[in-house]
Parts: structure tokens; sequence; C-alpha cells
């Protein structure tokens, strides 16, 4: 029997949940695979196969790859936390690896990873960044980095070897159906419900979710094997993106910023904070590296070859508040 089924790794984060919508939109047969015991509410109502496995599991990935005939890899762990984390180079490393072995087993067609562009070496200002910065396995800015760069410069290596991967390295991810609650939807949703929004002076490149997911199909259709392909949208600083949502509302709502030198001082002793209360980092030295760091960053490439079009940022960010709203809604009636 000839493999007709799409297998999504890392389908109820942000980017994966908008990739099977639109995959199931199209008319494609999914399947999705989630962890044992996971919160499959981002799914809930679409019509895919859920099977049950981890990329730590090689023989549940070998079971749940039969009939694939494409593979996007996107489950992985995210950590703007400092110092070595494990877990993150176990899932995010060794989990790949996995992932293209059971690939090859299966005699997948082809497979879309989706790196990221923290992943990349760290380019100086005053250049763009773009497709020929390399990848950085030994990136001095954080575990997660490393771990991006090493499982990509692995995907790299199988397609050098006969698989047909494509890599593709979102910028921040924001929008709708961000069920997770990411850093920068938390961001969003505190200042459209008014809340106290602490912020620091800084910029970065945020694209919307639902190009991304679009730029993933793109890839998988059109990408060339061994390619990688940056999908970014448009350079924003953090005021603006409070001033945008502060419009958006028509409400105003407290805020301050911190001055950076502060902010560096006081994000030494932030991460011992979050993981005593389990909270959601949001200022760690990493963060702020982030936003100080060259987010000139080209689509150019996946324009001219992929045919990738992001969307203003402003729809972006007046869709999420609108879906925080809607959700909220849902919320209050299903009570």
């Amino acid at each position: 029997m000839k493999a007709n089924v799409t297998l999504v790794t890392g389908a109820t984060g942000h980017i994966g949940n908008v990739l099977v919508r639109k995959l199931v939109e199209l008319g494609e047969k999914v399947r999705v695979m989630t962890l044992p015991g996971e919160n499959t509410g981002a799914l809930a109502g679409l019509n895919v196969e859920c099977v049950q496995g981890d990329v730590l599991d090689t023989s549940a990935l070998w079971e749940n790859f039969k009939g694939v005939k494409g593979v996007f890899h996107l489950a992985g762990i995210i950590s703007i936390m400092p110092g070595e984390n494990a877990l993150v180079r176990r899932v995010n490393v060794e989990g790949t690896a996995n992932v293209l072995k059971a690939a090859v087993q299966a005699g997948v067609e082809r497979l879309v990873y989706t790196s990221s562009i923290h992943a990349l070496a760290r380019i100086p200002h005053g250049t763009t960044v773009d497709e020929k910065a390399p990848y950085d396995p030994e990136n001095p800015y954080g575990a997660y980095d490393q771990s991006k760069a090493q499982a990509t410069l692995q995907v790299i290596q199988a397609a050098q070897a006969g698989l047909n991967a494509v890599i593709v390295c979102p910028t921040g991810v924001i929008g709708p159906y961000d069920f997770r609650n990411s850093m920068m939807g938390n961001v969003i949703r505190s200042a459209a419900l008014r809340r106290l929004t602490p912020y620091v002076d800084g910029a970065y490149d945020f694209v919307d979710v639902r190009d991304v997911a679009d730029g993933l199909i793109a890839a998988a259709d059109k990408g060339t094997p061994g390619a990688s392909y940056i999908l970014s949208g448009q350079r924003i600083s953090v005021r603006y993106l409070l001033e945008t949502v502060h419009e958006i509302t028509g409400k105003g709502f407290p805020r301050f910023k911190i001055a950076l030198p502060l902010a560096r001082f006081a994000a030494y002793f932030t991460p011992l904070y979050y993981r005593m209360s389990r909270a959601s980092p949001r200022f760690t030295p990493y963060s702020l590296e982030v936003l100080q760091s060259n987010s000139v960053i080209s689509h150019e490439k996946a324009t001219s070859e992929l045919g990738y079009h992001p969307r203003p940022i402003y729809e972006s960010i007046r869709d999420t508040i609108e879906w925080f709203f809607d959700q909220n809604k849902s919320k209050v009636i299903s009570r």
C-alpha cells in the first residue's frame, strides 16, 4: 500500500497545532504524535489520527512512522533559562536523531525540520542575517541554541546521505491558537487585559504563526533537499508592540520601562525565582540578550523559492488579542 499519511510531531505546540489545522484544511490525512498523557486540547475537533509516542522511544517511533509519506518534525523543548539542560539536549538532539533514523527506515518521501533562528551564529549589528550564517553548535548563549544547531546539523548530514529533508528557521513566533501561552503571547495578553506590564528597551523580528505554518507546507512542496529557509516577519520594538496593543484595544494599561543595566543585574537572580515559583520566565540573561541582538533578518530566500509572504505584524497582534478574548469568553460560557 502506498504511504499517504503526513505525520506531525510536536503537534500540540503553537506552530504544531496551526500547521495541523492547515493540513486538515488542505485535505491531508494527518497523524499527530503526542506524548502519553499530554494535553491535546489544542487539537480538539480536528479530524486527525492521534498516536502516542516519544521521540526518545525508538520502538514507538518506528511503529508510528509506518505508512507515512511526509514528516513535519516540530517536537522539542524551548528554554530561555541559563546553564546546561540535559533534557533539552536529549529531546532536541537525540530525539531528532531518532526521528531521522525512523524516517529513513520507513522510506519517508519528505521530512521538514523546524529549527530556529537561534540555531544560527550571532551576526554583528550592521549585517543582515540570512541563510549564509552558519549553524553554531557551540553557541555561548544557551543550551537551547546549541541543541537546535546540533540537531539541524544532523538533518543536514542526513540530507547529504540521501534523506529528502528541508530545514526552516522561524524567528519570534506570535499569533492566535497560542494554547500554551508563549512568552510573547503572555506579554500581549497581559497588556490587553490591562495588567501591569514591565518591559525593557529592545527589538526583535516577530512572525505570525500562520505564516510559519504556510512556510512549512511550502518547504515540503518546493524546498530544495538539504536547504535551509528563514521564516522571518517584521522587526519591531517592544515599545511598538505595547503601543499597538493599546491602539487595538483602545484601553490604556500600566507599564513601565526597566533600565537595561538594572534589568541585566536582576536577570542574574530571576532564574532562581522562576525555578522556585514555577512561573513562566520573562526576564533572563538570555531573553535580554535576544532583545539587544541583531534582528535585521531576511526572508528573501523563502520568498523567492517558496513563495513565502508574511503578513503585517499589526494584523498578527490584532488577531492574537481577538483570539485571547474569544478564549476567555468560551471559558466563561463553559462554566
